[in-house]
């Protein structure tokens, strides 16, 4: 009496998430797609980043520049500077960033849907820059707004708002949509407004946001 042959039991298939890099790529050229929800969600928002039309000082003539067709920001997906804060995502901070503009720059972030990035462009906008010692430059817009990517220089150039932009497209496609490591607008506990400062009797108030930034605590030796 011959036996009959067992069928081998159903190999389940990986999940998008949990192939190499390799075995996505052999099942790309066999024509196979492998991607999760994650995935789109970040693919769709990495790629069409939608920065506002806003510039504060010489670091919004490069911005202006990198717009133009010889550096073709449109392969980001992000020519299209929006003239209104309500249609944005991106505030690319470029250039000084004075007291007196500080609270206009918060409001405009405030204004802008979530979920939105910063880009702080130039040295100015990352530490106050040539003028960080003036009695009214801010040193730093992340004193009051959280920023996603630095780019120093004074100025810098549109190839290096380009990679500053692509690196936020990195920070886009790592993104958790679930879990303690989901993005800002995707924690119901977050706030997405942020306290505007008003002018006091001799500097802004309050002259930081605490929950962004603390000044060093220096510890001399004795």
């Amino acid at each position: 009496m011959s036996e009959t042959p067992s069928t081998p039991a159903p190999v389940p298939f990986p999940a998008a998430g949990n192939i190499s890099d390799a075995e996505r790529e052999e099942l790309r050229r066999h024509g196979i797609l492998m991607t999760s929800m994650e995935e789109l969600y970040n693919w769709g928002r990495s790629n069409s980043v939608w920065p506002l039309q806003f510039g504060l000082a010489c670091c919004a003539i490069e911005m202006i520049a990198a717009s133009m067709a010889r550096f073709d920001i449109a392969r980001f997906g992000s020519e299209v500077f929006r003239p209104s804060p309500r249609q944005a995502d991106l505030l690319i901070v470029s250039g000084t960033v004075t007291k007196k503009m500080a609270p206009q720059v918060v409001r405009l972030w405030n204004q802008m849907p979530e979920p939105k990035y910063c880009i702080a462009m130039g040295a100015c906008a990352i530490s106050g820059g040539p003028f960080k010692q003036g009695y009214n430059v801010l040193k730093g817009i992340d004193r009051f707004i959280p920023v996603d990517v630095y780019i120093p220089g004074c100025p810098p150039r549109p190839e290096a708002l380009l990679h500053g932009l692509m690196q936020l497209q990195e920070q886009i496609r790592a993104q958790k949509i679930s879990g303690p490591e989901a993005p800002r607008h995707l924690r119901p506990e977050a706030s997405g407004e942020f306290p505007v400062p008003e002018f006091g009797g001799s500097d802004l108030v309050p002259p930081r946001n605490p929950d962004l930034w603390e000044p060093p605590t220096i510890v001399r030796a004795e």
